[in-house]
């Protein structure tokens, strides 16, 4: 009797990209389409602009070592698989709406995006899962930051 009801269950991955919601899979597709056009996985998807994009999906959004050093100290892209588990989705649009981040993060594009596309990148976020390493906390102007870095001309901000 188990064997014949656990048959009739839909398969984990259906199940997975539907998600609890009917419209979950299409807010989920359209975070996939926008990670993609708006340049998330340039910065916070290591070796993804190098390779032309051509980085599997579970490796998307898990930060990056590589620092991104000016005027303003130095910075790293957040592991956004790690940090989305730890906000709700009213957190996340209080944050894209308001918050200025240190270059080289577009803060300004995020306070830009519709509530829709804000909503589907977070969707697409916590489909994923965490994954990942924390990445390297700031490290102010007056110290010196080692690893990998992108150095901008003095005086940039």
């Amino acid at each position: 009797m188990l064997g014949a009801a656990l048959l009739t269950l839909p398969p984990v991955e259906h199940v997975l990209a539907e998600g609890a919601d009917s419209g979950d899979a299409a807010l989920i597709e359209r975070g996939r389409y926008l990670v993609r056009i708006a340049g998330c996985n340039d910065c916070h998807t290591p070796g993804y602009a190098q390779s032309g994009g051509q980085v599997p999906e579970p490796l998307w959004l898990t930060g990056d070592q590589l620092g991104w050093h000016g005027a303003w100290g130095t910075t790293y892209p957040t592991n956004l698989r790690l940090y989305m588990q730890g906000i709700s989705v009213d957190e996340w649009l209080q944050q894209a709406r308001t918050r200025q981040l240190r270059p080289p993060m577009p803060w300004f594009a995020l306070r830009d995006m519709t509530e829709e596309d804000l909503r589907a990148i977070y969707s697409l976020v916590r489909h994923l899962g965490p994954a990942g390493e924390p990445v390297p906390a700031y490290v102010p102007p007056e110290q010196e930051p080692v690893g990998p870095l992108v150095r901008f001309p003095l005086g940039s901000q």
